[in-house]
């Protein structure tokens, strides 16, 4: 994006401040949204499922987006200058009557909302005779099937509009759809089969990875160069983790050797505001530790002396909710905090990743010919302040309201029916018993403990 996007607002006169933390903020969204690397560690280290640990974020994370569109929306109503609409000139995807193709755009879109609507007022029903299930679906579910089947539509119907020379779509609407569609319909495909409970993350990581080089071989751009650069990538980044992960380990085991667990339960037992004032503390805790350490030493050293003290104090805040629940939410809280660590000086990775590719020296512009000042470091600074407190506020909301997280946990889950528990348990009770041997029995002449007379229970003295 720093490449790509970074350039063309700084031709067209966008505000620095806004253009650079409008790019590192976008590229933070990764960290808490599905699938996220940060929520499978998260969800590792708490002990819990990751596809409950995704089901939980999914909300807040979407939530985030809608704040971000917010700002740069009112940024763009009550600042226009700071960003200016692309002159006509620039706007290249234009159809031989001159008109831009929004319209096209529009119609499309609201077909696919159409659709992803109506299978969303079906799929409790069709999973149901599908799967054999007897819950509803979560809302979750819901919304990630209803986005993968409107995706699907909106490709299909831009491929046929290609391949059949239709012409109902503009050029701006089949560009969209091209670009954006596939990477979309992947990431969903890879989300609702984890949902449905057809793949476990796993195996959805390894069909994205097959999906991600499909497209990149569909779009002739996989070569011997990048599937290099792709494998020594990931070689340097598992080999990293593992490291890290030996270290934290032999760090978890000699500190709860020494009792330090327990050291650490006290310690926070002692903070005024109970289990709300245990948050409060360790939402901070984490937030300065993101300014100076990566989420990976966090994740694999704090959070496991957090998490059982987490787990013993937090249900008194979620009363009726099961312990997966709360720790569901306890990991979500983190992860949104967690995000900040990418844009908060003075080691915000996001900044030091748009730093390398921001024009260090003034340069002149290919397209206008003028000359575009560098950016600094210090704009780049001052861009990521307005996001890391938008991400703030989503972490207030979320500890506020838990329900965002635990919402789709607790509706998704089976009604237990307490009767039908106990007549169960009373019938495996009865055939225990008949299976157990009478004491009233005489003993066989081949029975050891023939000729001694054992106490009976009533006779044993209460201190034995």
């Amino acid at each position: 994006m720093g490449l790509i996007s970074l350039p063309i607002m700084l031709r067209y006169g966008y505000n620095r401040t806004i253009a650079t933390g409008t790019i590192t903020a976008s590229g933070t969204l990764a960290q808490a949204i599905p699938p996220s690397l940060v929520l499978i560690v998260l969800a590792d280290q708490l002990g819990r499922s990751v596809g409950d640990m995704y089901a939980g974020a999914l909300i807040p994370g979407l939530l985030l987006v809608g704040l971000y569109l917010t700002f740069v929306m009112a940024v763009a109503l009550f600042k226009p200058t700071w960003a200016p609409a692309l002159p006509p000139e620039a706007r290249i995807y234009r159809e031989e009557n001159g008109a831009s193709g929004h319209r096209s755009l529009l119609v499309l879109l609201l077909v696919v909302g159409a659709a992803g609507w109506a299978w969303a007022q079906v799929h409790s029903g069709l999973m149901k005779s599908w799967t054999g299930r007897t819950n509803e679906a979560a809302g979750d579910e819901i919304l990630i099937m209803s986005l993968t089947v409107s995706s699907l539509l909106a490709l299909v119907m831009a491929i046929a509009d290609r391949v059949l020379k239709l012409n109902l779509l503009s050029r701006l609407a089949r560009q969209v759809t091209f670009v954006l569609i596939p990477p979309l319909v992947l990431i969903f495909l890879v989300l609702g089969t984890i949902f449905l409970g057809i793949a476990t993350p796993t195996e959805g990581g390894a069909m994205g990875a097959v999906g991600a080089l499909i497209m990149a071989i569909a779009r002739r751009r996989l070569g011997f160069k990048l599937m290099k650069q792709a494998l020594d990538s990931t070689a340097r980044l598992s080999t990293f983790v593992l490291f890290i992960l030996i270290g934290s380990t032999v760090f978890s085991f000699t500190f709860n050797a020494a009792d330090g667990h327990i050291w650490v339960e006290h310690l926070f037992d002692a903070l005024p505001g109970g289990a709300m004032g245990f948050l409060i503390v360790v939402n901070v805790l984490v937030f300065i530790l993101g300014m100076f350490i990566d989420f990976f030493e966090i994740a694999f050293i704090v959070i496991p002396m957090l998490a059982p003290v987490a787990e013993k104090i937090l249900p008194e805040l979620l009363p009726g909710a099961p312990t997966n629940a709360v720790m569901i939410w306890f990991g979500v809280i983190i992860a949104m905090n967690l995000q900040t660590s990418f844009l908060t000086p003075p080691f915000g990775f996001a900044l030091f990743y748009l730093r390398s590719v921001a024009a260090r020296k003034d340069y002149t512009d290919r397209v206008t010919g003028e000359t575009i000042p560098a950016v600094t470091t210090a704009q780049i600074y001052k861009g990521s302040i307005a996001f890391i407190i938008l991400q703030l506020i989503m972490v207030a909301c979320v500890i506020a309201f838990p329900m965002l997280v635990v919402g789709s946990l607790l509706e998704g889950a089976p009604a237990v029916d307490a009767e039908a528990v106990l007549e169960q348990l009373q019938t495996g009770r009865e055939a225990l018993e008949q299976m157990m041997p009478s004491t009233d029995t005489a003993p066989a002449d081949n029975d050891p403990m023939r000729g001694f007379n054992l106490p009976s229970p009533a006779s044993t003295p209460a201190g034995n």
